[in-house]
């Protein structure tokens, strides 16, 4: 069995890296030939076909859209797919999903697309905007990782700034869901299963992320938050993901973000749940 794992072309961040090693290590152990590769023309349209080199299947840890879409055409297996990856790398597309099946969300608004970066900012969209999601809210660009392009804003005026300096980039602001200090709750879910659930904490910043300072702890699953995280991820169809659970004061989850790659070392650690192993195992198998 020979199977194929994709970087980023231009990866730089060492938990990247070490994500895909440990993958690689766990399909290993089950009898894999496995090739780590970045993603560099990976596979190619050929006259009227689109070929590439033959694996027997694809664990896809890029984000990168057009190349998901060129090795699924190929006839390779990806995990996770192509259309899943593109939905959740565009946190928009990952709301309206999600909110399309009546799942619970905090509120948001998104931010019409300019073209011009020296347009006016719309005082009455921004007005709209106050009045949806009151202060302070929540402004996110739709593509970032690592809590990155996810701002907390206080005011009118921060919310003006803010519309102007994104006025081009696609962005929308969500409802600040009020958890305590940084504080969220990852369930990382393999093939239909929570395999293990981590509660972060962030003492110095709203965004819980371990990267930019979080510290996790192991949070028991029960059936409710179990239930919840595989019908995210069936909806989005997902063989891997980490969902990222919001708990407001008034004791609802709601669905703050879906990962499609989500990172796994931080649980693996807190939780003593081999997650990398629990995904090969299923890979394997499907």
């Amino acid at each position: 069995m020979k199977v194929l794992v994709v970087e980023n072309a231009y990866i730089k961040n060492q938990s990247q890296i070490s994500q895909a090693e440990r993958i690689a290590e766990e399909l290993t152990l089950l009898g894999a030939a496995v090739d780590i590769k970045r993603n560099f023309n990976l596979a190619q349209i050929s006259g009227n076909r689109i070929t590439a080199q033959g694996y027997d299947f694809c664990v896809f840890l890029d984000k990168d859209r057009v190349a998901a879409r060129l090795l699924e055409k190929s006839g390779m297996r990806l995990f996770n797919p192509a259309q899943a990856i593109e939905t959740c790398d565009d946190k928009m597309l990952t709301n309206i999903a999600l909110a399309s099946a009546d799942f619970n969300l905090p509120d948001c608004v998104y931010a019409p697309l300019c073209y011009h970066a020296e347009s006016d900012v719309n005082g009455g969209f921004l007005k709209e905007v106050e009045k949806a999601l009151g202060f302070p809210l929540v402004a996110k660009t739709n593509y970032g990782s690592l809590g990155a392009g996810v701002t907390l804003i206080k005011n009118a005026e921060e919310l003006k700034a803010y519309e102007k300096r994104n006025l081009t980039l696609p962005h929308f602001y969500q409802k600040f869901i009020d958890c305590g200090c940084g504080e969220d709750i990852r369930v990382l879910v393999v093939g239909g299963k929570c395999v293990c659930a981590m509660k972060r904490r962030n003492e110095n910043d709203f965004r819980s992320n371990i990267e930019l300072g979080g510290k996790g702890e192991n949070y028991p699953l029960d059936s409710k938050l179990s239930e919840l995280c595989v019908q995210v991820a069936q909806t989005l169809s997902l063989d891997y993901c980490g969902v990222d659970i919001l708990v407001g004061k008034d004791g609802k989850f709601y669905i703050c973000e879906v990962n499609s790659n989500a990172f796994f070392a931080a649980a693996e650690k807190v939780c003593g749940v081999n997650v990398a192993k629990a995904y090969a195992e299923y890979m394997v198998k499907n």
